[in-house]
């Protein structure tokens, strides 16, 4: 039986949800994240309590651009990963023998090209990159959509990576001829620093290329790709993670020497774990630059709703759920675009009250994923007038993300059954806590504030964890505020989904 987790860090006499190095349970684990505005890292404890003194940050952002394009450096993101460790690990003496573990999580749908000596010969494309939506539409027009849903457990998408594939081969032909493999951006970096790599089973279900059922690349969707099985790394549970590390990176940080590398997993899962979501009593909805609703079911769905999708995670696991791509993102865009008044703030907005003469926003900025799939979807608004102001557009913003969301809530209800709690984690819901306010209201139930803000980073621990220590329990992350629906709003929510429904199928038909 799993030892219980009843010395939480507050017995350190500090309000932050961390511990001590000296009252940390081994083994440690360091704990890496690539998200789509920073890398990260910090070092955890068996528990999963980040031990405090031991994180670093840096920075980074997406290159964007008006025909779709969304990229990053891979070997800048390689750069700053291991300037992390060195930041984070070190040469600390009095870390050697502790650290047992080395894990990773990035943002999902990652790609990066390199060739016979290693090197990326593309940039790394996003899950925001949209250049590929003719190739989806040909797709579109091949098969049976939904047939392949259910094999893979995506729908089609430019997120995912059979159109993309096709895309390159029609645009960057001499890219496609120079490469040898294809690696996410977490293979990438184990690739360049430990001369070898292997796909988390997480990681190959996000490509949309995965037989959720058998855990292996399926034979139909590369052929659609138009990718040679050896040209993808072989996939790798979460408990075979790399154990032989060349010499010049124990070199480097001598207190990696008995750590295990674990194969990179995808940041929607990190999150939905490190927020407590961990099994089908909690759905967690993350409000960060993009957005989603998940729940982790211990088992293999038959059938997955049209508008979600259903990612294997390993044997026994799947994650059932539906994103948004523009959540902060989009909250930052409003801001920015539509000049707020001075001493006014997204804050301030979120909280004031309801009003029937916004205009209706559809918060698709780099395209759509759940529910309705459509890539290269734009951002619509409907019913400005001329009285409409900057503050009533990013309002009328902040209540097409509720919208969104909402969609989603209401296939895993179908999907999944009521559920005993729903979470909601990530900057915007600590930042703006009145858009969680505004989520309750719309779906008329109670959601908890997850306070932890580095939720995905303790989430690719505790996944570490259960793997080095599975008899010790991960501590329970802390929350915070319980916001309660306010049922006197259901009548404006009923009104607004009416005209958000219009636009959407508008947006859809189209």
């Amino acid at each position: 039986m799993a030892k219980s987790a009843h010395h939480l860090p507050k017995a350190d006499d500090t309000n932050e949800f961390s511990v001590s190095l000296a009252k940390a349970v081994d083994p440690l684990i360091l704990a890496l994240d690539v998200g789509s505005t920073a890398s990260r890292g910090s070092l955890h404890d068996a528990q999963g309590v980040p031990i405090r003194g031991y994180r670093h940050k840096v920075p980074h952002s997406f290159t964007s651009a008006g025909d779709g394009t969304s990229i990053i450096d891979a070997d800048q993101v390689v750069e700053e990963l291991a300037s992390i460790i060195d930041a984070v690990i070190g040469t600390r003496k009095e870390l050697v023998g502790r650290v047992k573990g080395v894990a990773i999580d990035t943002f999902a749908s990652s790609l990066v090209g390199v060739d016979a000596n290693h090197r990326a010969t593309s940039p790394c494309y996003t899950y925001a990159d949209s250049r590929s939506t003719p190739q989806l539409a040909q797709l579109r027009e091949e098969v049976d959509e939904r047939e392949l849903q259910q094999l893979t457990g995506a729908r089609l998408h430019t997120s995912y990576l059979a159109p993309r594939f096709r895309w390159l081969r029609e645009n960057e032909p001499e890219q496609m001829a120079a490469t040898k493999r294809w690696l996410s951006l977490g293979e990438y970096f184990h690739f360049r620093l430990l001369g070898k790599a292997r796909a988390g089973t997480a990681v190959a279900a996000w490509t949309g290329l995965l037989d959720r059922r058998t855990g292996d690349w399926s034979d139909r969707m590369l052929e659609l790709a138009r990718i040679d099985r050896s040209q993808l790394s072989l996939i790798a549970r979460p408990t075979q993670p790399i154990l032989e590390v060349p010499s010049g990176v124990l070199q480097r940080w001598p207190a990696l020497r008995d750590a295990h590398w674990f194969a990179p997993i995808a940041d929607g899962l990190a999150q939905n774990v490190g927020a407590g979501g961990r099994d089908e009593s909690t759905i967690v909805t993350s409000m960060s630059t993009s957005g989603a609703m998940r729940v982790l079911v211990h088992r293999t769905p038959e059938e997955i709703p049209y508008g979600l999708w259903c990612y294997r995670i390993d044997d026994k696991r799947s994650l059932l759920g539906g994103a948004i791509n523009d959540v902060g993102r989009a909250v930052d865009w409003a801001a920015r675009t539509f000049a707020l008044p001075e001493g006014v703030d997204s804050t301030d907005i979120a909280d004031r009250p309801y009003r029937k003469d916004l205009p209706v926003f559809l918060p698709y900025l780099t395209g759509e994923r759940s529910t309705g799939w459509v890539g290269g979807a734009k951002a619509m608004a409907l019913g400005i007038t001329e009285s409409t102001g900057p503050e009533d557009l990013a309002r009328a913003v902040m209540e097409g993300i509720v919208l969104s969301l909402g969609r989603v809530a209401e296939q895993l209800k179908e999907a999944a059954g009521d559920v005993d709690r729903l979470v909601a984690t990530g900057g915007v819901s600590q930042n703006v806590p009145g858009v969680q306010q505004l989520l309750a209201d719309h779906l008329g139930r109670e959601t908890i504030q997850a306070t932890f803000k580095r939720s995905t980073l303790r989430g690719t621990a505790v996944m570490a964890a259960e793997v080095l220590a599975p008899e010790i329990s991960a501590a329970e992350a802390p929350r915070d505020h319980t916001f309660k629906p306010r049922e006197k709003h259901r009548e404006h929510w009923d009104r607004l989904s009416e005209r958000f429904e219009d636009g959407y199928s508008k947006l859809i038909g189209s």
